[in-house]
């Protein structure tokens, strides 16, 4: 099984059983990584689920759509392709810290436990050969988008590697993420959400 799935299987099992009126947020560490793995769900209302998961595979629009995105584009690789999965690159911009980059591919998932979803994970090789002097690539990256009606859900968990940012910044992207990852999750949430209704 592939990281993104193993990653979405966690997330799935943190989710409330009860329909939830108001944002929730769940952290958790998974086997001692510098990041916890964290999940949002916020109620959209007028959220079409097959929207929210069409712009997530859309990722040559992301630029515009979702925040903090600089770059974001699709790979032709003959391993991928859609509508069930696509690789891409990404370099995102975090305030005050700098850029990480990373190439991931994205799968979309289908329903789960009424979930319509879709899971990425980092192409470990690829990024692995990204210029680690442009943007710090990413040590691990793994995420998923969940949605219901009138539901919208964001989980990831990441890092940048060690070897790519100096001792201050590690530490403001491993313990600071781990303080602002509620609001970062619900500010995504809220961007795909605003994109999807745009359909």
């Amino acid at each position: 099984m592939d990281q993104g799935k193993e990653f979405l299987e966690r997330v799935l099992k943190k989710l409330p059983q009860a329909a939830t009126k108001d944002y929730f947020f769940a952290s958790w560490n998974d086997a001692g990584k510098p990041t916890d793995e964290g999940v949002g769900l916020l109620p959209c209302p007028g959220a079409d689920p097959e929207n929210v998961i069409r712009c997530v595979l859309d990722v040559d629009h992301y630029v515009g759509n979702v925040g903090h995105v600089e770059e974001c584009r699709a790979i032709t690789d003959d391993r991928f392709e859609l509508p069930q999965q696509v690789r891409f690159y990404q370099r995102v911009k975090i305030p005050i810290l700098g850029s990480i980059h990373h190439e991931l591919v994205l799968t979309d998932g289908g329903t789960i436990d009424g979930y319509r979803v879709a899971y990425w994970a980092c192409l470990d090789l690829e990024t692995g050969k990204l210029d680690g002097k442009r943007a710090a690539r990413s040590q691990y990256s793994v995420g998923a988008w969940l949605a219901k009606p009138g539901l919208v859900g964001y989980a990831l968990s990441s890092a940048p590697r060690r070897d790519d940012v100096g001792f201050l910044k590690w530490k403001a992207l491993t313990k600071g993420a781990n303080a602002g990852a509620s609001l970062v999750l619900r500010d995504n949430i809220k961007g795909m959400a605003d994109w999807a209704g745009k359909l």
